[in-house]
């Protein structure tokens, strides 16, 4: 158990099967919730859910493709119907990979924006109608949806986008004591940051290890984040001593992005 308590809450989160989402789904059952990991590969859900099971936390899974905006619907619909209603909601799924403006075709762009903007949309529609007053929503966007980089022009904007989506739906549901907020991480441990570290060192033309070295060389406190310091950042924007904070981008990021 955290120093947040989360008993007796239920909890979403998408892209659960690995990385960062598998993170946050542990860590919100250490801290009491129920939690149901959506994401579209049943194998990797199974495994996150069995890790929740050996800490002694009650977890489920349902197999689901977040672009999908009437399987969304039915998925929210039956977890709520299961659960009794769904107090936080963490829209994390989502793509990453290179997308260069006057390079690549509108096939990738389609893809990162359709899963990343459409599907934490589909998502919170359809989650906030079984959620009660004083619910939360997080949703995941990352350092890149603070500034540019250059061949990632569908991943940036789609998590500019999402910045610009937590602090619209902040005001729609602040009557509800609903809070939302974004999490902007950084360089955590996951594949998707290796695979974007081995692109680096491809364009820079060097090894993994030095591109690895130049990356974290541009973070103040020098070492990249564990999956499980987001996770924990999701514990406490989902509990009462949160309350307070709605319409915020949190950077999680060792200093790499300085707010303000």
């Amino acid at each position: 158990m955290t120093g947040f308590s989360l008993r007796d809450k239920v909890a979403v989160v998408t892209g659960g099967g690995s990385g960062i989402g598998r993170a946050i789904a542990l860590e919100l059952s250490r801290a009491g919730a129920s939690v149901t990991v959506l994401g579209r590969r049943e194998g990797p859900l199974k495994e996150t859910v069995d890790q929740i099971a050996a800490q002694d936390g009650v977890g489920h899974c349902q197999t689901l493709d977040v672009c999908d905006a009437s399987a969304v619907t039915a998925s929210m619909k039956s977890i709520a119907e299961e659960r009794g209603r769904i107090d936080i909601l963490v829209n994390n799924a989502g793509i990453g990979g290179p997308n260069a403006c006057g390079v690549e075709g509108p096939d990738r762009w389609d893809a990162i924006l359709r899963t990343n903007l459409d599907g934490i949309y589909f998502c919170s529609r359809a989650a906030l109608g079984a959620m009660p007053e004083g619910g939360r929503v997080i949703n995941i966007s990352s350092v890149l949806g603070q500034f540019g980089v250059p061949g990632y022009t569908a991943y940036c904007t789609s998590k500019h986008g999402v910045i610009g989506f937590t602090k619209a739906l902040a005001l729609e549901v602040a009557a509800r004591k609903i809070t939302v907020n974004a999490i902007c991480p950084g360089w955590v441990e996951t594949q998707m940051a290796r695979d974007g570290m081995a692109s680096m060192a491809e364009g820079m033309g060097t090894s993994y290890e030095e591109a690895r070295k130049f990356a974290l060389e541009q973070v103040p406190i020098g070492r990249i984040l564990e999956p499980e310091e987001i996770g924990k950042s999701c514990v406490y924007l989902a509990s009462d001593a949160a309350a307070g904070i709605t319409a915020q981008a949190i950077n999680i990021c060792g200093g790499q992005v300085m707010s303000g």
